[in-house]
């Protein structure tokens, strides 16, 4: 019994790390920024749970089928070959068939909750991430990081159709903030496993390009956080504090990038600099929290 209890558990677990519960995470904070611009304070609770539990799903269901696509891949590469569609702890045909129902139920809560645009969004977002990033860009182009961050910027919108059931300017805006964000973060850590994706062969920036227009590109993409980042000041959407705060922490990550690329590659400066990426998102969205208007 209590063997059959253990392998019940580490396979919900394993289904569970399909899912990539830390992305999800990113997507829940974006999706609730894009509904607070909207509507604030007013919002009510059961709106909220509803998009979010269906923005879940959908990020879980997304989540779900790349690991289903990308297990002959993951197999090549360190730190994916631990997963269990690459590793064979999980039949491939149930992630199929999980994934899909993931984005059926999705597909449901939101249609029935908030909107048949904020479904509609939601699924593009699948598509677009498992699809057009997954199964075409990510085997055949070193665009994949930047085009296939539009899956990963489309959250907030969600989060403000879901409110309002059209698409504003705010939302617009902290789509591109995500929209930017996403190639420095990424590629930091693509320079350190540029080895691994050689020999996956996937054509990841580093591998196509070398590090020099990797860390070239990587400036490019937060010095526009910056400008970025002004901009739901500049509409009038938030407020000083947010200027403030958004533009000083827009410094200190392009003034670490330029750091970053300057030295040879090293582990430890580009780990201080992927977390200092997440940490200035946080901020970012924090502040968006704290000093906006609505």
């Amino acid at each position: 019994m209590g063997t059959a209890v253990t392998a019940v558990r580490a396979q919900v677990a394993d289904y569970v790390e399909l899912t990539k519960p830390r992305i999800a995470l990113v997507v829940l904070v974006t999706t609730y920024a894009g509904m607070w611009l909207a509507a604030g304070p007013t919002l009510s609770f059961s709106l909220v749970f509803a998009t979010l539990c269906g923005t879940w799903l959908a990020s879980a269901s997304a989540g779900v089928l790349n690991n289903y696509i990308d297990r002959d891949i993951d197999v090549l590469m360190s730190r994916t070959s631990h997963r269990a569609t690459a590793a064979g702890r999980v039949e491939p045909q149930h992630v199929l068939y999980v994934g899909l129902g993931l984005a059926g139920a999705s597909f449901l809560l939101l249609v029935l909750t908030t909107n048949l645009f904020a479904a509609a969004l939601a699924m593009g977002t699948i598509y677009f991430y498992v699809v057009i990033y997954t199964m075409w860009l990510k085997r055949r182009s070193d665009l994949c990081t930047e085009i296939g961050g539009v899956a990963g910027a489309l959250p907030p919108i969600i989060g403000w159709v879901a409110v309002t059931g059209e698409v504003g300017l705010p939302a617009i805006l902290l789509f591109l903030i995500m929209f930017i964000w996403q190639p420095p973060h990424f590629w930091v850590l693509a320079l350190l496993r540029e080895d691994e994706y050689r020999k996956a062969g996937i054509p990841m920036l580093p591998v196509t390009s070398g590090a020099f227009i990797t860390k070239a590109k990587m400036l490019l993409y937060t010095a526009a956080l910056i400008p970025a980042g002004m901009l739901l000041f500049v509409v009038g959407v938030a407020g000083p504090f947010y200027l403030t705060m958004t533009t000083l922490a827009g410094l200190v990550y392009l003034v670490l990038t330029i750091d970053f690329a300057r030295r040879p590659l090293d582990r430890k400066y580009a780990l201080n600099l992927f977390f200092f990426s997440i940490a200035y998102l946080l901020l970012v969205f924090t502040v968006i929290f704290i000093d906006s208007h609505t």
